[in-house]
């Protein structure tokens, strides 16, 4: 067979393999425990201030 060739076995077998789905993975969802707290921090304002200090200088 020449190169470039129309290889009808090669066509089916990529063919397969990208219509194969593989499910050998863990599809369970993993469940994180514990809390989650966070600080807002400063008032808007005082955030606008600060970007306008760091973006003066």
């Amino acid at each position: 067979m020449s190169m470039g060739a129309y290889d009808e076995d090669e066509h089916e077998r990529r063919e397969k393999k990208n219509t194969t789905v593989e499910t050998d993975f863990d599809d369970e969802r993993t469940e994180y425990q514990g809390k989650l707290e966070y600080d807002s921090g400063d008032s808007a304002e005082a955030l606008l201030d600060q970007f306008q200090r760091i973006k003066s200088s």
